[in-house]
């Protein structure tokens, strides 16, 4: 009698909260389910919704306009890692095994940003700071598994592809804030 595959399940709370878990199955997943690329931004998005709350800005406008800035920014700055980290992986730093395309790459590194949702209980007076740094490292250890699955490479040089496109992203955004700041007179 053969048995069936599991069913695998594509809800994004589900998938969110087995990327959280470090489960390897479902950066696999949604690196190979074109249509989870939504699902990625929407936690990237959730995840910069719950750090603007979780840093308890001042006054309701300040708190507003931090929270559209900060999902701008936070965005951005996942599209953006995720091209780099794209180039770096598949250009600079592959594997024999890697055959990636930008979308896996963007739709792992955004599943790798689950945890950021608990930064919500930064709104508890003086846990802002500590769970700021126990999900900035929970962040850093799921981008290696999204970088792993997307990829297809070794613990090692996911970590070197990580180190590197952050590096690149440091010099790239330093010299286009650099720009900005010279032609836009402030």
């Amino acid at each position: 009698m053969a048995t069936a595959a599991p069913a695998v399940s594509g809800g994004i709370l589900d998938r969110a909260i087995r990327a959280a878990r470090l489960d390897r199955a479902v950066y696999e997943e949604v690196e190979a389910d074109t249509t989870a690329t939504t699902q990625a931004l929407t936690i990237v998005v959730v995840g910069a919704v719950a750090a603007g709350i979780g840093a308890g800005v001042g006054a309701p406008g300040d708190l507003l306009s931090g929270l559209i800035g900060g999902i701008i920014s936070g965005i951005l700055g996942w599209a953006v890692y995720a091209y780099v980290a794209f180039l770096v992986g598949t250009k600079l730093m592959p594997a024999p095994e890697t055959h990636a395309d930008w979308g896996q790459v963007a739709r792992t590194l955004g599943f790798a940003n689950a945890p950021r949702a608990l930064l919500v209980l930064g709104v508890v007076p003086g846990f802002f700071g500590i769970i700021s740094l126990v999900v900035a490292i929970w962040v850093l250890v799921t981008t290696i598994f999204a970088l792993r699955a997307a990829l297809d490479v070794s613990t090692g040089r996911a970590i070197g592809v990580a180190i590197v496109s952050v590096l690149a992203l440091i010099v790239v955004t330093a010299v286009v804030g650099g720009l900005l700041a010279a032609i836009i007179p402030g």
